[in-house]
């Protein structure tokens, strides 16, 4: 059984609050990110108190409110689907703290978590906050939405980012990796992906692999998958006729996103 392949599971935490996934410390090989996937119907809460963590709270679809009993952030969250291809509203909140989810509308809710010792102030990510960038050439483009990007001091160890990949391309490819603490060449960061597709009956397959093949994992994902990468390449190839959505979540001891490229496959980039 593929130990990096995560499927939905579905369990009612409490009436109208249903938890998808649940990635943690105790349940995989991650040390350093956790992420969860709640779905609200309106008007249901969810709460939660953070000890030594920080948390990035994504709207990833319908509209939320969202309090850490000192700030409220009301309406928040812009689109119906991933799909719209358009940024989303988040909440940073840091360790020490605590915060509630209201849903205004039927909702799904990212939330992404890592180590945290120092307390940073509660901030809105506003939709208009997120830069967007369009990434690679030829069968190689993705659409991407730097939600919490290693240049927004705003966190103490989280990266949160959104990456659409067209019909018949490839993402996080040529395949990279960032699991050496060997800066300014490349940081160490643990990362996990929370898929989606589009038509829903869609797959994708993500390969994780090491040079020495100790982890060497080809996965066909589908839709609200998530994928765990403790470390080693993490390319993604989407088949003809489908559109991929993933979520990032990245952490490690060090907050910068500095990639090494599997020097079997860089020679793509010259092309």
């Amino acid at each position: 059984m593929n130990k990096l392949l995560r499927k939905p599971k579905r369990g009612e935490l409490s009436p109208g609050v249903t938890v998808v996934h649940d990635v943690t410390e105790e349940n995989s090989p991650l040390e350093y990110v956790a992420f969860k996937i709640v779905d609200l119907t309106p008007g249901a809460h969810y709460s939660e108190t953070l000890a030594n963590k920080e948390c990035c709270i994504v709207a990833l679809t319908g509209k939320i409110n969202v309090t850490d009993d000192e700030q409220s952030f009301e309406d928040i969250g812009t689109r119906e689907s991933v799909f719209d291809k358009k940024p989303t509203d988040s909440v940073y909140v840091s360790n020490n703290r605590s915060f509630e989810v209201e849903a205004v509308t039927q909702a799904r809710v990212a939330l992404c978590y890592s180590p945290s010792e120092k307390q940073m102030p509660t901030k809105l990510i506003k939709a208009s906050d997120n830069s967007v960038e369009n990434r690679g050439i030829l069968y190689n483009k993705r659409l991407v939405h730097n939600i919490l990007p290693d240049s927004d001091p705003s966190a103490n160890s989280l990266l949160v980012v959104e990456v659409f990949t067209e019909s018949g391309n490839w993402s996080s490819y040529p395949p990279h990796k960032h699991d050496q603490d060997r800066l300014p060449d490349e940081s160490f960061l643990e990362e996990t992906y929370y898929h989606e597709m589009n038509p829903p009956q869609g797959f994708v397959f993500q390969r994780v692999y090491t040079d020495d093949r100790s982890l060497d994992e080809t996965m066909t994902v589908e839709n609200g998958d998530v994928v765990i990468v403790p470390a080693g390449y993490h390319p993604v190839g989407v088949p003809d006729g489908y559109t991929s959505y993933y979520l990032n979540v990245m952490a490690g001891p060090k907050r910068i996103w500095k990639f090494h490229n599997d020097p079997d496959h860089e020679w793509i980039l010259k092309r």
